[in-house]
This record gives C-alpha cells, sequence and structure tokens, in this order.
C-alpha cells in the first residue's frame, strides 16, 4: 500500500513537472517568436509611456505592410546593435525610407514641406537639441525619436553615440547609426497592459 501511494505522489509530480516544462517551453515560443513584452525603463516616451509600463507589441506587425510614422516600434538600438549588444529601445518612428527630415525651431519638416508635422503628443515644449539637424534617411531605414524630445537618447543622437563607442571613425561615417533598418524593427507597439487601470491601445 505505501509503494502504490508514493508511486501515486510521483507520477502526480511528474505530470506537474511535465506541464511546467511544456508551459515555459510555449512561454519562451510565443515570447520569442510571436510577442515582444517590454517594460518601459525611462521617461523618454512620456506622457505616452511612462517608466514601469509595460506593452506587448507583435512580431507580425508588419508581415502585410511597411511601417508607417507615427508608430511606436520596438527595436535594436543600432550602436548597440553593432557591439553584439541586445540592448532594445522603443520611439516613434518620425521619418520614413528616402525622406528628408529637418529639424527646426522645434518643429520637424519632411521633404522640405512649408508645414510641420503635426504632434499632439509631445510631452511638452520641446527645448532640448530643437534646432539645426537634417537627416537623409537611407531606403529601407526609418528615423525615431521620443515624445519626451527634452529627454530621449533617439535618433538625434546615436552617430554620436557611435563614435564615442569606437564603431564609427567620424561624423560623416557614423551617420549610418541615427537610423534603424527595417529588419531591425521587432513589432510595433500595440498595447499597453500595465498597470492594469491604465492599459491602453498604443497610437
Amino acid at each position: 500500500m505505501k509503494n502504490e501511494h508514493t508511486t501515486t505522489i510521483l507520477e502526480e509530480v511528474k505530470s506537474w513537472v511535465k506541464l511546467l516544462v511544456i508551459s515555459v517551453v510555449i512561454a519562451v515560443f510565443i515570447n520569442h517568436c510571436i510577442i515582444v513584452n517590454a517594460t518601459i525603463p525611462s521617461g523618454s516616451m512620456e506622457n505616452t509611456l511612462q517608466p514601469g509600463d509595460r506593452v506587448l507589441a507583435s512580431r507580425f506587425s508588419y508581415a502585410a505592410s511597411k511601417p508607417q510614422r507615427g508608430d511606436i516600434v520596438i527595436f535594436k538600438y543600432p550602436v548597440d546593435d553593432a557591439l553584439g549588444k541586445g540592448t532594445l529601445y522603443i520611439k516613434r518612428i518620425i521619418g520614413l525610407p528616402g525622406e528628408t527630415v529637418e529639424i527646426k525651431n522645434a518643429k520637424i519638416y519632411i521633404n522640405h514641406s512649408s508645414q510641420p508635422l503635426d504632434e499632439p503628443y509631445l510631452k511638452e515644449e520641446w527645448k532640448i537639441e530643437n534646432d539645426g539637424y537634417t537627416f537623409q534617411v537611407p531606403e529601407g531605414s526609418y528615423f525615431m525619436m521620443g515624445d519626451n524630445r527634452n529627454s530621449s537618447l533617439d535618433s538625434r543622437y546615436w552617430a554620436e553615440q557611435a563614435v564615442l563607442a569606437g564603431i564609427a571613425a567620424n561624423s560623416e561615417d557614423a551617420q549610418q547609426y541615427s537610423f534603424v533598418p527595417e529588419g531591425k524593427i521587432l513589432g510595433e507597439a500595440g498595447l499597453k497592459y500595465w498597470p492594469i487601470n491604465e492599459a491602453a491601445v498604443l497610437k
């Protein structure tokens, strides 16, 4: 009787272990092949996203379409990616492939338009690094910026960071790191699910 009881307990333990292993495998598969589950580490996307917010992005976001201006995306940070690091950033797409992006007097102009982009998502008056920039976005790449322009390590700064990291010899060589190749975009951040009482579809 005792042996039968022990056998039953062992079988139950094996069953639970098997279930746990299967659950972990499924969770890893989903997280690496279907979705990106990310926690916001800084205030660079305020007020759209706050530090500590958790978001989900679908890895199939652009299976049938191209990234669009205004999309909030998770991607591999170009400088760290070149160094073999897996740092992920979340920013908003501002410049599309082939476009000229000009930053003048705290406004963004696309392809020398006389009208600046309408950016209702900005946190506050843009005062930091807000003038005198022109970027030519390469084909197949995107220009990214945070919604909190006064505190966002975005495309404005990445060329300088590339030189400091030693992966570019000069500012001209470093310009390639100002942009995110389409293949490095992991997905569009479509849902903020934490805090639960602030859950929302991202725009």
